[in-house]
């Protein structure tokens, strides 16, 4: 039993970073399996080019994502981990280098035990999926949404120039947890597609893409059946499959009009008698089961899920690990098994979440993490201060919290935007009763208007449309709001980068709630890092240390210090350089041109005239001494056989100046002032061609 705690506690964290690792060695190999778009995507994203819009762990993600998907051709997790064990398949020729930093990595890999324990937990994760499932961790504010998107646009891109390749999705379905996260969802619509996209894709997205927003319980699904670029973005709400849960009664039964024609045969048959009556006494439910048909019938879908980005601890176990009956994951289970059986399926299913770790255990398909630490350190976050009051009432607290928020952050906009505090409330008769009059009592003694409250509660009696809105565009430079009262919003997809402090005074019914809380004024703003303060009783900031160190593997102290001194870098050792003395030889050339003086002679009456002629020689006998037979040569001169061109002034001229790339006035100048004259020169030309261009 020993022995597979330790094997836990060494593996935990480990498969994840050995897989970039692999990926950082081999990066040459391996992107030559990349389609041609592909590698242009990515060098376009790739923020080592200084125009790149995405952040630097946004790109490490992509990396990993396109890795999975054409390299390992979406094989899920725990096949990659036994293949890289084995050293088979796309691993048989990894080496055993060791993680950067990890020394007791260096003298040896894992055991078999220890394989076989993280396999096995690897295995029962993906028990009954028929989809790979993969899980990319990177903690809040650093772009989960934004990378979605990326991820969608290069999908659909490399489909439209492969469809037959069914490792690309042709359809998207993004799942969020709630109303409120939907909402930030929104984002993937409104992005400036050349921020992530190559200008020559950009054209192809704009015509083609299809966006269908879920956001109101009535709304239908009106796809195309069989069609691509699809997105759909809704919660888990509008999507989930409902059963029924009770027999009818004999009367029901009795008295039912219609009878059932149809054959239950499968997932969605069983529950045809729901979506297909007419006479459906659930129109909610009729509406939710139109949508989930609707999916069924688009091809290579690949599902995309950004409900957990807000969840810890047993939720987020519960969720991607358990797989509870009663979570998304039965949902997407049958959508799955009913794109099967009609010839497609769920390419593969990607969760976007804030930490890799539940607890003391790590999520086993996580294949890409970024921490809290790395975030502030790298300025993807805004530094915090934690200010914790020992035994204040609750009058007190608000007090203190409002004169420190104050001193530190007044009314200095950062981007045109005022910072602002936000105060949690355990429910709304604390807020009501206790919570705003403290804050407006505080407020008024400072003379600070206290119409820069604004309340959100949940509760329509409470909070108006119009304090709706406000707390929407808390983002912008025209509110004037600076202290919100919230009840139980800490943990949903509130994306307000101008939150500078959170306050926490009464111990919430969920331990968790402190660190969700605490995380929402994290998000960074400006050019430079500021920093946010978090505000907490004693006993909430011990729960924080505990939360802290169960989700991020990281104390309060490292929490606070970290963005205040240096990075972690990775140092490799190279072999010393070896270094060549080579003689360097350059030589200087000069042109000078010469200009002919007037009379020039071109000395015609030197050159051989006798190798341009023809001469024809007749011999009597076989002897060739002539002194020995006194008989004469015979010799014939047959020049005037040879093909010759007759030149006249003018084309004598004009072929000298091509010849020579010079003006025909300066070369005829230069003929008829010289020694011979034109006349005499275009004589002898005529007759033998070739003084033209070996003498003149």
């Amino acid at each position: 039993m020993a022995i597979k705690k330790t094997a836990a506690m060494d593996l935990d964290w480990s498969f994840y970073l050995y897989l970039q690792q692999f990926y950082l060695d081999n990066k040459g190999k391996i992107r030559s399996y990349y389609k041609g778009a592909t590698k242009k995507f990515l060098d376009y994203n790739d923020p080592e080019n200084g125009k790149a819009f995405l952040r630097r762990p946004q790109f490490e993600a992509l990396e990993i994502y396109v890795f999975l998907k054409e390299f390992l051709s979406n094989e899920p997790v725990y096949k990659i981990f036994e293949d890289w064990y084995e050293r088979q398949g796309r691993f048989d020729s990894r080496s055993s280098t060791a993680l950067p930093g990890k020394q007791v990595q260096l003298f040896g890999e894992i055991n078999k035990e220890q394989y076989k324990l993280v396999f096995d937990q690897m295995k029962k994760a993906a028990k009954e999926q028929s989809y790979p499932n993969y899980i990319f961790a990177l903690t809040m504010g650093t772009g989960k949404t934004v990378l979605m998107a990326t991820c969608i646009f290069y999908e659909f891109i490399l489909a439209s120039r492969f469809p037959q390749d069914k490792r690309f999705c042709h359809n998207a379905l993004v799942f969020a947890p709630d109303k409120t996260v939907l909402q930030s969802l929104l984002e993937i619509l409104t992005l400036d597609k050349s921020k992530v996209v190559p200008p020559e894709y950009i054209n192809f997205l704009e015509t083609h893409l299809k966006f269908f927003f879920l956001d109101e319980a009535g709304t239908t699904l009106n796809t195309i059946d069989n069609s691509d670029f699809n997105i759909i973005i809704s919660n888990t709400q509008k999507i989930i499959l409902k059963n029924q849960h009770t027999e009818p009664h004999a009367a029901n039964l009795l008295f039912k009009a219609e009878k059932q024609t149809i054959q239950a045969n499968s997932v969605v048959d069983e529950n045809a008698d729901l979506y297909l009556s007419q006479e459906a006494e659930n129109e909610k439910e009729l509406l939710s089961n139109q949508r989930f048909i609707k999916l069924t019938r688009l091809e290579q879908l690949g599902i995309y899920v950004d409900e957990a980005h807000h969840l810890f601890g047993s939720k987020l176990k519960k969720d991607l690990v358990e797989r509870s009956k009663t979570s998304l994951r039965t949902t997407i289970d049958q959508l799955a098994n009913e794109l099967h059986r009609s010839g497609t399926r769920v390419v593969a299913c990607y969760n976007y979440t804030g930490t890799p770790y539940v607890g003391s255990e790590v999520l086993p398909e996580v294949v890409y993490a970024y921490g809290l630490r790395e975030a502030i350190d790298n300025k993807y976050l805004k530094k915090v201060a934690i200010e914790s009051y020992k035994n204040p009432r609750d009058h007190e607290f608000v007090k203190a919290v409002i004169l420190d928020f104050w001193q530190k952050y007044s009314t200095q906009r950062r981007e045109g935007m005022l910072p602002k505090l936000a105060f949690f409330a355990s429910d709304i008769e604390e807020l009501e009763n206790q919570l705003r009059p403290a804050v407006e009592d505080t407020l008024i003694d400072l003379g600070i208007d206290i119409n820069s409250i604004l309340v959100n509660v949940g509760d329509p009696k409470l909070t108006t449309n119009d304090q709706i809105r406000e707390f929407i565009h808390l983002d912008s430079p025209g509110s004037e709001k600076q202290f919100i009262l919230l009840v139980n919003k800490g943990r949903e997809g509130w994306n307000c980068r101008s939150l500078f402090g959170v306050a926490l005074h009464r111990t919430p019914n969920s331990r968790v709630f402190v660190l969700q809380a605490t995380m929402r004024c994290l998000r960074s703003i400006g050019d430079i890092q500021e920093t946010a303060s978090v505000y907490l009783s004693e006993e909430n900031k011990q729960i924080l240390r505990d939360e802290l160190q169960q989700n991020f593997r990281m104390n309060l102290e490292e929490f606070q210090n970290a963005g205040s001194g240096g990075i972690d870098v990775t140092v490799k050792l190279r072999p010393p350089k070896v270094k060549l003395t080579l003689k360097r030889v350059r030589r200087l050339h000069h042109l000078t041109e010469i200009k002919p003086a007037p009379g020039l002679d071109f000395g015609l009456e030197k050159a051989d005239l006798e190798k341009y002629r023809i001469i024809k020689t007749t011999q009597e006998g076989l002897t060739f001494s002539d002194a020995q037979t006194n008989k004469p040569v015979a010799t014939e001169d047959l020049t005037y056989l040879r093909k010759r061109r007759t030149f006249s002034k003018i084309t004598l001229v004009a072929e000298i100046a091509r010849y020579l790339n010079r003006s025909p006035i300066e070369l005829e100048g230069i003929l008829k002032d010289s020694k011979e004259g034109i006349v005499t020169i275009l004589k002898m030309v005529n007759e033998f061609n070739e003084l033209l261009y070996d003498w003149i």
